[in-house]
């Protein structure tokens, strides 16, 4: 199913109304679709590079958009929402965050995390819902969400817009590892700035 998903994807990257599309997948991602909007922003870009900043804002603008839908489907169908996550198989998870925002750390792990799920390969959406599900503040989950997916998609953005081939190639034998490498970095610099200014 999957796989399927991923080829329609790309077909329509290739479709005369591909941004409409592209805004489509974007917002859907954030709440339940499985295939990231990157599938399309890599084709449309080196089809039409000039484009890239106006693909990489489409995308960003959507896909926040639908993270506040999918902050809904959690914050208002909790029954609805906690099957979304156990699908992803992390109800666990989102018990144990749960009871970690009991604690005076919670809000930061979940800060953390949910930059994260926005920038690494992990199921954005799982964490939109679970947002609403826990009832986390909405204008910092927003400010979160257009920084996470905003740098994620503008340098997909850019640097196909860049290197065209050559970038494509590594984000598909080595993207899902270098998007997790420089999503832990950023994570501790930011810990390290907080902390020293602290």
């Amino acid at each position: 199913m999957f796989k399927k998903l991923y080829i329609k994807s790309l077909q329509l990257a290739a479709h005369k109304s591909a941004e409409i599309y592209l805004a489509i997948v974007s917002f859907v991602e954030s709440s339940f679709f499985p295939i990231p909007p990157d599938v399309m922003i890599v084709p449309m870009v080196m089809a039409k590079k000039e484009r890239f900043l106006r693909i990489f804002i489409n995308a960003t603008f959507f896909s926040v958009l639908g993270g506040l839908f999918g902050y809904l489907i959690g914050f208002i169908f909790g029954d609805l929402a906690m099957s979304v996550v156990e699908f992803y198989n992390y109800e666990n998870k989102v018990n144990d965050l749960k009871s970690s925002l009991t604690e005076g750390t919670g809000i930061y792990i979940w800060l953390m995390t949910l930059f994260l799920a926005g920038f690494t390969p992990l199921p954005f959406k799982v964490f939109t819902i679970t947002s609403g599900l826990i009832g986390f503040n909405i204008l910092i989950f927003l400010l979160i969400c257009l920084i996470s997916r905003g740098l994620r998609f503008f340098l997909v953005s850019y640097l196909t817009f860049k290197f065209g081939q050559i970038f494509v190639e590594f984000l598909e034998k080595k993207g899902t590892l270098w998007t997790t490498i420089i999503g832990i970095l950023i994570v501790l610099v930011f810990l390290i700035t907080f902390f020293y200014l602290k």
